[in-house]
């Protein structure tokens, strides 16, 4: 019998193969088509997901020792989610924010991305935070179905003044608790 995929933070050992992990899935997106606009040694990068592993913030979906997809949940918006137009006004800090949700091409269709959206939506509301928010590209679709049909509501597009000229406005979602 196949070994259920499991979630658990990545440690120190993993930063290597979690930068790789995200080189392979941006450079597969770059080869297809680069939905979250994610950035080849940039964003998502081998110096992103040490300075999350660190920080406690980079988690991994594994089978065995093989990662299907990684993903950042922590406080921190990266932005100014104040200048959203979410259903409830909550202070920075008393909800928790998905990043750089990836899953390695080979692992497409397997359901992935929704166990990393319940895993994380499951850590958020048992350690008391009001809400799971997530930032997109507008027009990276795939991603606006996958939070839409695992919880997530539409909360509007917003300027969260990152400045990125090639992203100049996020969709925002949010799942409440």
């Amino acid at each position: 019998m196949t070994e259920q995929p499991r979630i658990r933070q990545a440690a120190e050992a993993d930063i290597p193969r979690t930068g790789e992990f995200y080189d392979r899935v941006v450079l597969w997106l770059d080869s297809t088509v680069n939905y979250p606009r994610w950035i080849y040694g940039v964003y998502p990068s081998r110096s992103f997901a040490r300075e999350m592993t660190l920080a406690g913030a980079q988690y991994l979906c594994l089978e065995g020792e093989t990662i299907l997809g990684g993903f950042v949940l922590n406080t921190d918006p990266q932005g100014e989610y104040h200048r959203g137009r979410w259903s409830r006004d909550l202070a920075e800090g008393s909800y928790m924010v998905l990043h750089a949700l990836a899953v390695d091409p080979a692992a497409r269709r397997r359901q992935v991305a929704s166990r990393i959206i319940r895993f994380c939506a499951e850590q958020t509301r048992s350690a008391g935070y009001a809400a799971l928010r997530a930032d997109i590209v507008p027009s990276n679709l795939p991603a606006r179905r996958l939070f839409e049909k695992n919880g997530f509501t539409y909360a509007g597009d917003a300027d969260l003044g990152r400045g990125l000229a090639e992203i100049p406005v996020f969709s925002l979602y949010e799942w409440n608790f």
